[in-house]
């Protein structure tokens, strides 16, 4: 049986990190992150123990984000100027803490299934197979899906 409060406790932040990312919001991702916990307790029998509790959480905070768009029918348009520099560098970016915003600005702008991808290896720090797994995808695609987003994030495409 899994104790709720250990989960809380070990994956809200991951859950939470998700969820700002998505809505660049932090009451909207608190609220969310609230409102995967409250529908995690009441599924927590559905919960077969397939994936790592924390991909099942993923999966439950995708599908309240996208619920919320659509009921709040708030889609997010690009712009041309947001289109990246050629000379980005992720890994740099990752390293160096105050461009951390600068990057979650770029991400922000990918497609969803990219910027998804991009925040659940960032932030959750998934592993392509979880990852793949909350997609119902292989593992390659999420792999493949991750590559080519940073390749937009370089602007090499």
């Amino acid at each position: 049986m899994v104790d709720i409060e250990q989960a809380y406790n070990e994956y809200s932040k991951i859950v939470y990190r998700y969820l700002f990312c998505l809505t660049h919001d932090s009451d909207k991702a608190e609220e969310l992150t609230q409102e995967t916990f409250y529908r995690a307790i009441k599924n927590i029998d559905k919960f077969d123990g397939n994936c790592k509790l924390s991909v099942w959480l993923c999966q439950i905070a995708k599908n309240i984000f996208y619920d919320n768009i659509r009921r709040e029918k708030n889609n997010v348009k690009l712009t041309k100027e947001d289109i990246i520099d050629s000379s980005f560098n992720l890994e740099d970016i990752l390293i160096e803490q105050e461009s951390k915003v600068a990057l979650y600005k770029k991400i922000h702008n990918l497609d969803q299934i990219s910027k998804e991808v991009v925040m659940l290896r960032i932030n959750g720090e998934l592993s392509f197979k979880e990852i793949g797994t909350i997609f119902n995808k292989t593992e390659n695609w999420a792999n493949v899906t991750f590559y080519r987003a940073k390749q937009k994030l370089k602007g090499d495409e």
